[in-house]
């Protein structure tokens, strides 16, 4: 059966856009993380998770024909057991024509083999979308999009939404495109596909990645060896990953990694939560204890949250982001994640260890965007993070922050020059750019 998202489910809107770390926990956190040495600014306004285009045959340009992608609910369907295959290697694909929505490119829905955090075959979807315009002389580079959180059930995977979760992420997105990129979208393993989403967990995020252009580059043959990657909050940190994961890839040729708000003091998170006493703002620590537990089950989640907060944090997680959640609402912090602080501590330096960005150095170009009024990624964070990786030998980190910006309207103020870092790694000429102003939703 081929994919639709005309499903009334997926086009229910969120209430508001999901944030990577709470307001009222920002000058606790960074003091906290200053002692030991993640998605919005609270604009209030996530997408309707509208109809994609409709669905067509699954063909690569080359016109090798693929197994359309099926799916059951909101999960893409994949063979079972999944045959082994290298990382990149195609699985199905949907041919969705033209979408008017972002530059009027060519959309794909493709489903493709990745390797998880312990070297395991996962499948994972992806959109992949094309310039309309014939590709210049030795073709288009590629651009890895990396969303920021959207939730953990596969209804909430960008896939399934015709403006890939945000319109924030559209307009983004149309913005490469129309400046002769192509683009790859993945939504992470375990989003859209069998088995929980490692939310935060680096190498299965990174990997999916450099992964996704691999893939891209099968669907359609004649797209440069050239790529990028860029990405936001969750999606930031994805892409500092990905550029330490590059060597997946050896026949490209990568010019650089965008990070804009990356998630990082990932050791610090669930102590802050339960200091905070804000019982709408735990969303986003259940949603790293899922991740945490999906790709260490040893962490055993039922056991550790015991059975009432369990059965709130499975409602939390059978939702995309929707702040508070309602079963949030009148739960306190200590009810909702009753560990004691010797536990959360050990908790969050697994958790760290797995999703830190700044344990390694990054040997590529980096470019680290922030916005100056960030309240759920504050810059303070963002500048230890290019810190502690200039101090592990990281040799070409440049920081730009947005004085007045928050965590969403920072996309369209730096649009312009993420296209010129690109440019001077090899990408696509600059020309006339004007950076273009976040919608809502």
């Amino acid at each position: 059966m081929d994919i639709s998202s005309a499903d009334p489910d997926i086009a229910r809107p969120r209430t508001r856009r999901g944030r990577w770390w709470p307001r009222v926990l920002i000058a606790l956190s960074v003091a906290l993380a200053l002692a030991a040495g993640g998605c919005s600014d609270g604009s209030p306004k996530p997408p309707a998770r509208g109809a994609g285009p409709g669905a067509g045959p699954g063909a690569g340009a080359a016109g090798g024909a693929l197994p359309g992608v099926g799916i059951s609910g909101h999960t893409y369907q994949v063979p079972q057991p999944l045959p082994p295959a290298a990382p990149g290697t195609l699985i199905a694909a949907n041919d969705h024509g033209t979408d008017a929505q972002i530059a009027g490119a060519r959309r794909w829905t493709v489903l493709y083999h990745s390797r998880n955090a312990h070297d395991a075959d996962v499948p994972v979807s992806d959109v992949v979308l094309v310039p309309p315009e014939p590709p210049p002389p030795g073709g288009r580079p590629v651009v890895a999009w990396a969303h920021g959180t959207t939730g953990v059930a596969d209804r909430c995977a960008p896939s399934h939404a015709a403006n890939l979760g945000y319109n924030a992420y559209a307009q983004e997105i149309g913005a490469f495109l129309k400046a002769g990129y192509a683009v790859t979208a993945t939504d992470y393993p375990g989003l859209g596909t069998p088995g929980m989403h490692t939310y935060l967990v680096g190498a299965d995020e990174g990997n999916a990645v450099v992964d996704s252009v691999t893939a891209a580059r099968r669907l359609v043959p004649d797209l440069a060896p050239t790529w990028f990657t860029v990405g936001h909050s969750q999606g930031g940190q994805a892409s500092i990953f990905a550029a330490n994961a590059t060597k997946r890839a050896p026949g490209l040729r990568f010019g650089g990694a965008v990070a804009i708000a990356p998630a990082s003091h990932l050791n610090v998170m669930l102590p802050g939560v339960i200091a905070a006493h804000n019982p709408g703002q735990l969303t986003f620590a259940l949603y790293s204890l899922a991740g945490l537990n999906a790709t260490d089950p040893s962490v055993g989640l039922p056991r550790l949250l015991g059975p009432s907060a369990m059965r709130t944090a499975s409602q939390v997680f059978e939702e995309c982001i929707n702040d508070p959640h309602p079963a949030l609402i009148r739960t306190a912090s200590e009810q909702a994640i009753p560990l004691d602080s010797a536990r959360l501590a050990a908790l969050g330096r697994t958790m760290a260890a797995y999703g830190n960005p700044d344990r390694t150095a990054v040997r590529s170009p980096l470019l680290i965007i922030q916005g100056g009024n960030d309240l759920d990624v504050p810059a303070q964070w963002s500048a230890q993070v290019a810190a502690n990786l200039r101090a592990l030998g990281s040799p070409a980190i440049t920081e730009r922050t947005y004085p007045g910006s928050g965590h969403d309207d920072v996309l369209g103020r730096s649009s312009c020059d993420i296209l010129d870092f690109m440019s001077k790694h090899g990408g696509r000429p600059t020309g006339a750019c004007t950076p273009f102003r976040t919608l809502p939703g």
